[in-house]
Protein backbone atom coordinates (compact mmCIF):
# COMPACT_ATOMS: atom_id res chain seq x y z
CA UNK A 1 0.00 0.00 0.00
CA UNK A 2 1.32 3.18 -1.09
CA UNK A 3 2.38 5.53 2.40
CA UNK A 4 0.99 8.93 0.98
CA UNK A 5 -2.35 9.91 3.08
CA UNK A 6 -3.81 11.04 -0.01
CA UNK A 7 -4.06 7.65 -1.71
CA UNK A 8 -5.29 6.07 1.73
CA UNK A 9 -8.40 8.16 2.07
CA UNK A 10 -11.13 6.19 0.81
CA UNK A 11 -13.82 4.15 3.27
CA UNK A 12 -13.67 0.34 3.64
CA UNK A 13 -17.58 0.38 1.87
CA UNK A 14 -15.36 1.67 -1.17
CA UNK A 15 -13.09 -0.72 -1.22
CA UNK A 16 -15.57 -3.70 -0.55
CA UNK A 17 -17.68 -2.64 -3.73
CA UNK A 18 -14.87 -2.53 -5.96
CA UNK A 19 -13.57 -6.00 -4.74
CA UNK A 20 -17.53 -7.21 -5.45
CA UNK A 21 -17.40 -5.81 -8.52
CA UNK A 22 -14.14 -7.07 -9.79
CA UNK A 23 -14.21 -10.62 -7.94
CA UNK A 24 -11.40 -11.61 -9.00
CA UNK A 25 -7.62 -11.40 -7.20
CA UNK A 26 -4.66 -12.88 -6.58
CA UNK A 27 -4.39 -15.36 -3.57
CA UNK A 28 -1.38 -15.21 -1.68
CA UNK A 29 -0.20 -17.86 0.82
CA UNK A 30 3.22 -18.49 3.07
CA UNK A 31 4.80 -21.85 2.49
CA UNK A 32 8.27 -22.93 3.51
CA UNK A 33 9.74 -22.58 -0.22
CA UNK A 34 8.41 -19.33 -0.50
CA UNK A 35 5.41 -17.82 -1.28
CA UNK A 36 2.30 -19.41 -3.44
CA UNK A 37 -0.05 -17.91 -5.65
CA UNK A 38 -3.21 -18.47 -7.05
CA UNK A 39 -5.32 -16.45 -9.20
CA UNK A 40 -9.38 -17.10 -8.19
CA UNK A 41 -12.85 -15.80 -8.83
CA UNK A 42 -14.28 -15.48 -5.63
CA UNK A 43 -17.64 -14.51 -3.77
CA UNK A 44 -17.50 -11.45 -0.90
CA UNK A 45 -20.44 -12.38 1.34
CA UNK A 46 -22.49 -9.08 2.39
CA UNK A 47 -20.35 -7.88 5.75
CA UNK A 48 -17.15 -8.18 3.64
CA UNK A 49 -15.93 -10.73 6.23
CA UNK A 50 -15.80 -13.63 4.16
CA UNK A 51 -14.99 -14.65 1.22
CA UNK A 52 -15.89 -17.85 -0.76
CA UNK A 53 -13.58 -19.54 -3.28
CA UNK A 54 -12.20 -22.89 -5.07
CA UNK A 55 -9.01 -24.22 -5.95
CA UNK A 56 -7.83 -26.76 -8.19
CA UNK A 57 -6.79 -29.83 -6.48
CA UNK A 58 -3.36 -29.91 -7.69
CA UNK A 59 -2.96 -26.65 -6.80
CA UNK A 60 -0.12 -26.51 -3.92
CA UNK A 61 -1.69 -23.63 -1.55
CA UNK A 62 -4.47 -26.69 -0.62
CA UNK A 63 -2.48 -29.44 1.02
CA UNK A 64 -1.16 -26.77 3.38
CA UNK A 65 -5.03 -25.87 4.37
CA UNK A 66 -5.43 -28.88 6.44
CA UNK A 67 -5.52 -25.88 9.01
CA UNK A 68 -6.18 -21.67 8.45
CA UNK A 69 -3.18 -20.22 6.92
CA UNK A 70 -2.55 -16.43 6.89
CA UNK A 71 -3.64 -15.36 3.44
CA UNK A 72 -4.02 -12.24 1.46
CA UNK A 73 -6.22 -11.04 -1.86
CA UNK A 74 -4.86 -8.76 -3.82
CA UNK A 75 -7.48 -6.87 -6.08
CA UNK A 76 -6.28 -5.04 -8.79
CA UNK A 77 -7.97 -2.42 -10.99
CA UNK A 78 -7.33 -0.16 -13.47
CA UNK A 79 -3.59 1.22 -13.47
CA UNK A 80 -1.15 2.85 -16.25
CA UNK A 81 1.77 5.20 -16.64
CA UNK A 82 1.57 9.02 -16.70
CA UNK A 83 3.84 11.23 -18.47
CA UNK A 84 5.28 14.31 -16.27
CA UNK A 85 4.38 16.25 -20.08
CA UNK A 86 0.74 15.52 -19.58
CA UNK A 87 0.30 18.12 -16.13
CA UNK A 88 0.63 21.03 -18.17
CA UNK A 89 3.15 22.55 -15.07
CA UNK A 90 6.74 22.06 -14.54
CA UNK A 91 9.22 19.84 -12.83
CA UNK A 92 7.01 16.70 -12.27
CA UNK A 93 8.07 13.79 -12.41
CA UNK A 94 6.87 10.03 -14.27
CA UNK A 95 4.58 8.23 -12.22
CA UNK A 96 2.04 4.63 -11.96
CA UNK A 97 -1.30 5.49 -11.12
CA UNK A 98 -3.40 2.56 -10.09
CA UNK A 99 -6.22 1.12 -8.06
CA UNK A 100 -5.50 -2.06 -5.21
CA UNK A 101 -7.21 -3.67 -2.46
CA UNK A 102 -5.44 -6.36 -0.16
CA UNK A 103 -8.32 -8.54 1.81
CA UNK A 104 -6.01 -9.86 4.80
CA UNK A 105 -7.43 -12.94 6.89
CA UNK A 106 -6.86 -16.72 7.04
CA UNK A 107 -7.80 -19.26 4.98
CA UNK A 108 -9.01 -22.70 5.33
CA UNK A 109 -10.59 -25.60 3.55
CA UNK A 110 -14.59 -25.92 3.41
CA UNK A 111 -16.93 -28.88 3.61
CA UNK A 112 -16.99 -30.53 0.50
CA UNK A 113 -20.80 -30.70 0.88
CA UNK A 114 -20.42 -27.19 0.19
CA UNK A 115 -18.95 -26.86 -3.66
CA UNK A 116 -21.62 -27.20 -5.66
CA UNK A 117 -23.45 -24.55 -4.06
CA UNK A 118 -20.69 -22.15 -3.89
CA UNK A 119 -20.43 -22.99 -7.47
CA UNK A 120 -23.91 -22.35 -8.28
CA UNK A 121 -23.55 -18.70 -6.35
CA UNK A 122 -20.45 -17.62 -8.13
CA UNK A 123 -22.06 -18.38 -11.25
CA UNK A 124 -25.31 -16.76 -10.50
CA UNK A 125 -23.63 -13.55 -9.47
CA UNK A 126 -21.64 -13.22 -12.80
CA UNK A 127 -24.29 -14.29 -15.05
CA UNK A 128 -26.63 -12.06 -13.90
CA UNK A 129 -24.20 -9.28 -15.17
CA UNK A 130 -24.94 -10.59 -18.78
CA UNK A 131 -28.30 -9.88 -18.59
CA UNK A 132 -30.84 -9.90 -20.73
CA UNK A 133 -29.05 -13.32 -21.60
CA UNK A 134 -30.65 -15.60 -20.19
CA UNK A 135 -28.46 -16.97 -17.56
CA UNK A 136 -26.40 -20.49 -17.75
CA UNK A 137 -27.03 -22.77 -14.45
CA UNK A 138 -25.05 -26.13 -13.76
CA UNK A 139 -28.58 -28.23 -14.31
CA UNK A 140 -28.10 -27.56 -18.15
CA UNK A 141 -25.02 -29.67 -18.45
CA UNK A 142 -25.40 -33.60 -18.82
CA UNK A 143 -26.36 -36.09 -16.09
CA UNK A 144 -23.17 -36.88 -13.83
CA UNK A 145 -20.88 -34.33 -15.92
CA UNK A 146 -20.49 -31.32 -13.31
CA UNK A 147 -19.97 -34.00 -10.89
CA UNK A 148 -17.10 -35.60 -12.63
CA UNK A 149 -15.58 -31.90 -12.87
CA UNK A 150 -16.16 -30.74 -9.41
CA UNK A 151 -14.04 -33.51 -8.12
CA UNK A 152 -10.90 -31.77 -9.89
CA UNK A 153 -11.39 -28.64 -7.52
CA UNK A 154 -11.79 -28.06 -3.44
CA UNK A 155 -14.04 -25.05 -1.83
CA UNK A 156 -12.29 -22.99 0.11
CA UNK A 157 -13.11 -19.80 2.60
CA UNK A 158 -11.52 -17.18 3.40
CA UNK A 159 -12.19 -15.30 6.92
CA UNK A 160 -11.30 -11.68 6.35
CA UNK A 161 -9.39 -9.34 9.11
CA UNK A 162 -8.73 -6.43 7.39
CA UNK A 163 -9.06 -4.46 4.31
CA UNK A 164 -6.46 -2.27 3.18
CA UNK A 165 -7.38 -0.33 -0.36
CA UNK A 166 -4.59 3.00 -2.24
CA UNK A 167 -6.47 4.71 -5.21
CA UNK A 168 -3.47 6.20 -6.34
CA UNK A 169 -5.23 8.78 -9.04
CA UNK A 170 -2.87 11.73 -8.53
CA UNK A 171 -5.17 13.19 -5.71
CA UNK A 172 -1.71 15.28 -4.52
CA UNK A 173 -1.72 17.52 -7.60
CA UNK A 174 -4.20 20.26 -8.06
CA UNK A 175 -7.62 19.24 -9.35
CA UNK A 176 -6.56 21.32 -12.95
CA UNK A 177 -3.07 19.37 -13.28
CA UNK A 178 -5.06 15.71 -12.20
CA UNK A 179 -7.76 16.55 -14.95
CA UNK A 180 -4.77 17.66 -17.19
CA UNK A 181 -3.17 14.46 -16.57
CA UNK A 182 -6.75 12.47 -17.26
CA UNK A 183 -6.97 14.10 -20.48
CA UNK A 184 -2.98 13.06 -21.90
CA UNK A 185 -4.06 9.64 -20.43
CA UNK A 186 -7.02 9.33 -22.68
CA UNK A 187 -5.23 11.13 -25.43
CA UNK A 188 -2.64 8.49 -25.90
CA UNK A 189 -5.17 5.95 -26.50
CA UNK A 190 -3.43 2.83 -24.39
CA UNK A 191 -6.78 1.01 -24.13
CA UNK A 192 -9.15 -0.44 -21.92
CA UNK A 193 -7.49 -0.38 -19.20
CA UNK A 194 -6.12 3.51 -19.27
CA UNK A 195 -9.87 4.36 -20.39
CA UNK A 196 -11.28 3.41 -16.52
CA UNK A 197 -8.32 5.09 -14.83
CA UNK A 198 -8.50 7.84 -16.27
CA UNK A 199 -12.54 8.52 -16.06
CA UNK A 200 -11.03 7.43 -11.91
CA UNK A 201 -8.42 10.41 -12.29
CA UNK A 202 -11.46 12.33 -12.84
CA UNK A 203 -14.00 11.08 -10.01
CA UNK A 204 -11.53 10.87 -7.28
CA UNK A 205 -10.08 14.52 -6.40
CA UNK A 206 -7.84 16.23 -3.71
CA UNK A 207 -9.91 16.52 -0.22
CA UNK A 208 -9.52 19.51 2.60
CA UNK A 209 -7.86 17.39 5.54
Amino acid sequence: MHPNPAFRRESTDTHLAFVRERGFGTLCVNAAAGPLIAHVPFLLDAEGTEAELHLVRSNPILPLLTEPQAAVIVVSGPDGYLSPDWYGVEDQVPTWNYVAVHLRGHIEAAPVDELRPMLDRLTAEFEARLAPKPPWTSGKMSAGLMERMMRMIAPCRMRIAEVQGTWKLSQNKPDVVRLAAAEGLDAAGSGECADGLAALMRRFGQRAD
